[in-house]
């Protein structure tokens, strides 16, 4: 029987490519669009993940999200260290700088300032001179797509410079770095360094990032530094969920997408729903003879539902490939983020799944109460 629902499911091509095409263009906005969303979410949590080391980040306990740093006093520090269960911490600047071109004009920048002793929370990516120079006077990294940005159509090249807060910076290194949600050029330099090319301010530390001792939870350090410090404290992926959770909350980026990704669902449900309906009643005749033949309605239920599961497997694969290959081609042509993680696969899945499901019952009443006698009629 699954034989001939196949064999009645391709007999029509126009039909059959006009079911596969509602949910090829459902599983195509689904996917793209969801891809999309993650790729923005990872950029505002991009800074966190490129600080490799520290396990845990203590701040002021009123920063919401890794942009929304409250200055510190430096005092915090020594605090943090004497909790404890805590290995080592170290201080970390975050902020927004203006700097100054030798051409003269001005452009946004973020300033991240790292232990002068250790460099921890250093750039990891560097391919063109070392952590080690940013000891030197006036030294900053810089990460390749603001060096691009800011030197369009120019070679890389160490010694340039330009101001901040009327101070010299001397590019020593050029790094890869994780791009931004503000996409501004971003500046690593030593923490001394970073408050003299920072506004001044009373207190200036952003961060305190330190690890757990060997064997200790770092969740249960996370505790005892915001019992005795009064600090907020949360462990690397916590904060990371953290800053995803405040852009989910307050802004419009998860309404929008989630009407995009609406929209394509109900078109594909309706394209695929109605061909399937009108391929159904095509058919009718070819059911009938089946029911006159002595099948069943369970027998014909179970060939409908063949018919839906094969039209799903295959817009699915469609759709899902040709999302993968749009997130491929512009990720190379163009600054558009794209990330398919498997959570983007599995909704695709079940919203595919359920566009099946439901063409399929929209027609499957008309195949039940058809009467086998209509074989016979002219």
């Amino acid at each position: 029987m699954l034989w001939i629902a196949w064999k009645m499911l391709i007999g029509n091509r126009v039909k059959y490519l006009g079911i596969v095409f509602g949910v090829v263009f459902a599983a195509v906005l689904i996917a793209q669009q969801a891809s999309i969303f993650c790729g923005l979410m990872s950029l505002t949590v991009a800074q966190i993940r490129d600080v490799e080391g520290p396990g845990i980040w203590v701040m002021d306990r009123h920063v919401q999200y890794v942009d929304d740093p409250k200055p510190l006093a430096d005092t915090e520090l020594f605090r943090v260290k004497g909790v404890p269960g805590v290995a080592w911490a170290v201080r970390f600047y975050k902020g927004i700088a203006r700097a100054r071109l030798q051409e003269g004009t001005y452009e946004q920048m973020i300033l991240l300032g790292i232990d002068d002793a250790t460099l921890v929370g250093g750039p990891q990516g560097v391919f063109m001179g070392a952590m080690a120079d940013l000891r030197r006077p006036d030294a900053v990294i810089i990460d390749d797509a603001g060096y691009r940005r800011i030197w369009p159509g120019e070679p890389y090249r160490l010694g340039r410079t330009f101001e901040m807060n009327d101070r010299r910076a001397v590019v020593v290194g050029i790094t890869r770095a994780s791009r931004t949600f503000t996409s501004f050029p971003i500046v690593y330099t030593r923490y001394s360094q970073a408050v003299l090319f920072a506004p001044p301010e009373r207190k200036v530390l952003s961060f305190v990032l330190a690890d757990a001792a060997s064997g200790i939870d770092p969740a249960e350090v996370c505790r005892r530094i915001e019992e005795r410090t009064g600090l907020q404290a949360l462990t690397r992926e916590a904060f990371l969920w953290k800053t995803i959770r405040y852009y989910l909350r307050k802004t419009g980026i998860p309404v929008n997408f989630g009407i995009t990704v609406l929209l394509g669902f109900l078109v594909g449900t309706a394209i695929a729903g109605q061909t399937f309906y009108l391929f159904t009643v095509e058919n009718i005749r070819q059911y009938g003879a089946l029911k006159a033949m002595g099948a069943g309605n369970g027998t014909i239920l179970l060939m409908v539902l063949a018919q839906g599961l094969q039209v799903g497997l295959v817009g699915y694969g469609l759709g899902v490939g040709l999302a993968a290959v749009f997130g491929w081609v512009v990720r190379g042509a163009s600054r558009l983020s794209f990330f398919m993680p498997w959570q983007v696969l599995a909704l695709t899945a079940a919203a595919v799944f359920v566009i099946v499901l439901v063409a399929s019952l929209l027609s499957i009443r008309r195949v039940f109460v058809v009467d086998p006698a209509i074989v016979f009629r002219g």
